[in-house]
């Protein structure tokens, strides 16, 4: 049945008749060696400045490979993800949309389920004979109809259930973080570190899918709390801070696996041929004390640490290594361009939100969006257009230049009254566009919230006592 429902949905938006109108022998020609391979590396709540690319990082900090990976290629020093936590972004990710557009504002949200008659990033890429596996964290729906393998998906390894998971047991049984871990459709046993046999299970598959275009979205859930780590590694910092040195302790295990994945790449030879996309799903967490300076703020806020994380692209054969970027890029803008470089059948206009950001990374493109949206259906919401930026939150509403100030320190509101009034229009035309929201978040706040708010958080409160 979900099969079916997607083959209508591809032909309902055009995929279907493009494929028809080109000749059978042009499609196998196209599907050849040239067409690169995908690999989208996504970090888990990693703070703007826990990369020691950055020149803000603080000492304690080091990412050699992920480090190398910036120099091979180009680091988007202006990218951005669609929310500010963890599954509303791999929503928007995964379709190339706003995930607002189909109800998704928050973690949670329908179960953080994407909705059937949504076409996955790997559903296209079938179009142009790709295999593609998915290895971490999904959190895109707890339900079978959901599982990656059901969403277009050939292999898949990793957990279906919530944000978090706990890192040393792998078991069935856990209860304590996450669900089980899953190959494909069934749950298994497994042992091992986590973030470790996330990397084995992604550089197995490009072993094995080495002789034919594949795209593999290796999503870590590190360095997400637990706050979890190998003893020996977290002896190896003394900052101050318990929980600073297992996040240090976690990203050498998430670094370590960015070069296994990149040295797979070039023993198998097709190193050179691989687009690679690796960006934070969010800002840094307070909670597990990541840095995001020089930016405002954390995960689960609309300021820039919240929604302005470390984002690199590589791709060897094709784009010169240009140092960095500065137009604003989205998480949603991977897909377009993904399908842009491999080549396949593109849906019809207006499908997809973000855009193929290839012209900017060679330098011909100086702007991609008219403006970024957030809204995360809690009465939190943004909107940047050129240098501005609003946050909302609730009623109140502050203006800032990031030109000027990227750090968000100065409210320009009462100074630029109309430029806020511009602004909150095009966000609010925006707005309108989208859909309901899902699982009891809001599209607009107003006073009455704040009560809804606090019923549904004690009302999850009351189930999780009864569970228990």
């Amino acid at each position: 049945m979900v099969n079916m429902q997607r083959r209508r949905f591809l032909k309902f938006i055009g995929l279907g008749a493009v494929a028809a109108a080109v000749p059978e022998s042009l499609l196998a020609a196209k599907k050849g060696a040239g067409r690169p391979n995908i690999v989208v590396i996504v970090s888990d709540d990693q703070g703007y400045a826990d990369v020691s690319y950055n020149r803000h990082h603080p000492e304690e900090v080091s990412t050699p490979n992920i480090d190398a990976l910036a120099k091979s290629g180009i680091v988007l020093t202006q990218g951005y993800t669609t929310g500010h936590v963890c599954s509303p972004t791999r929503a928007g990710l995964m379709t190339g949309r706003y995930q607002q557009r189909f109800g998704i504002y928050t973690a949670g949200a329908g179960g953080s389920g994407v909705p059937l008659d949504e076409v996955m990033f790997p559903e296209y890429l079938k179009k142009a004979g790709y295999t593609s596996g998915v290895f971490g964290k999904w959190h895109l729906g707890l339900e079978p109809p959901y599982n990656p393998i059901n969403r277009g998906f050939d292999e898949f390894y990793g957990f279906m259930g919530r944000g978090a998971h706990d890192y040393f047991d792998l078991t069935i049984g856990n209860e304590n973080f996450g669900s089980p871990i899953y190959r494909n459709l069934e749950p298994i046993d497994d042992k091992g570190y986590l973030t470790n046999r996330i990397t084995e299970e992604a550089v197995s598959f490009i072993k094995r899918s080495k002789d034919k275009p594949f795209f593999a979205y290796v999503a870590y859930n590190a360095v997400h709390s637990p706050a979890q780590a190998p003893a020996e590694d977290v002896a190896k910092f003394d900052t101050g801070d318990e929980i600073r040195d297992t996040l240090m302790a976690m990203l050498i295990h998430l670094d370590d696996g960015v070069g296994e994945i990149v040295d797979a790449l070039k023993a198998a030879g097709v190193y050179d041929n691989t687009l690679v996309f690796y960006l934070s799903d969010n800002g840094g967490s307070g909670v597990m004390h990541a840095n995001n300076a020089p930016l405002r703020g954390f995960k689960q806020q609309d300021y820039e640490g919240g929604v302005h994380v470390p984002f690199i692209v590589s791709w060897p054969g094709r784009l010169k290594s240009r140092g960095k970027c500065s137009v604003p890029v989205v998480s949603f803008d991977i897909l377009p361009t993904a399908l842009a470089a491999a080549g396949g059948p593109m849906p019809k206009k207006g499908t997809f939100d973000g855009k193929n950001i290839l012209p900017a990374l060679e330098g011909k493109a100086n702007k991609l969006h008219d403006y970024i949206c957030w809204n995360s259906g809690d009465g939190k919401w943004a909107i940047r257009q050129g240098d501005w930026k609003i946050v909302g939150q609730k009623g109140l509403v502050e203006l800032f230049n990031l030109k000027n100030d990227l750090g968000e320190t100065t409210d320009l509101a009462a100074k630029n009254p109309e430029t806020v009034q511009r602004l909150t229009k095009v966000y609010n035309k925006w707005l309108d566009e989208m859909g309901e929201p899902l699982g009891g978040a809001f599209k607009r706040w107003d006073p009455k919230m704040d009560e809804r708010l606090k019923q549904q958080r004690q009302n999850k409160a009351d189930r999780q006592k009864n569970k228990g």
